[in-house]
């Protein structure tokens, strides 16, 4: 079965999924099998994209107009591409960047998998970079992580054995209902401990 996924990034009006409607009717997909989302391409909660890849069966097919229409970024498109194959379920891009990826196909497969190996090059790359920048900053005596907080832990226990929720002691000190969950752990551990 054929499968369309449509999407435009605005929902005020200025954008229409007509072309992609008519594309993707060309192709063979029935208007019934046609799933649409009005919201851009990084918004992670799509409800669209959602049923249309629970819809989906091992040997269907998913077109889209377009790449960018699935995806809000190069990881992303070739996560959601695996988890497809691994369904048994094909992917074909019918324009654009990537129209000669059809998975049906054995090219298809190849330019997916050279589409896979940039997008683990780049995750390599941003790694190196996030790790050689941390480096520097520690030479330079930079402290990396969450910045630390003086806590009074006896205040805290005050706090919470008069019956504070971790709500109100963190806004009474300051800081954090994290900061006050921790602290509080560390404070049960260490008369679990003496006890």
């Amino acid at each position: 079965m054929l499968i369309g996924y449509m999407r435009v990034s605005k929902a005020d009006g200025s954008q229409v999924l007509d072309l992609q409607r008519d594309a993707l009717i060309a192709a063979g997909v029935k208007r019934s099998h046609l799933y649409e989302d009005q919201a851009s391409g990084k918004k992670d909660d799509r409800p669209g994209l959602e049923a249309c890849l629970k819809a989906l069966r091992e040997g269907d097919t998913l077109i889209v107009w377009k790449l960018d229409r699935l995806g809000r970024n190069l990881r992303h498109l070739v996560n959601t591409i695996h988890d497809l194959m691994e369904r048994g379920i094909c992917f074909r891009v019918l324009t654009g960047q990537g129209a000669n990826i059809d998975t049906t196909t054995a090219s298809g497969r190849l330019v997916f998998g050279i589409f896979a190996a940039l997008a683990e090059f780049e995750r390599e790359l941003i790694r190196e970079r996030v790790k050689a920048g941390m480096k520097n900053a520690r030479a330079r005596g930079a402290r990396i992580g969450r910045p630390r907080t003086n806590v009074d832990a006896s205040q805290i226990a005050r706090l919470r054995d008069s019956g504070a929720s971790l709500r109100e002691i963190a806004s009474q000190l300051g800081v954090s209902v994290g900061t006050v969950a921790a602290c509080s752990k560390k404070l049960s551990r260490s008369t679990s401990v003496i006890a």
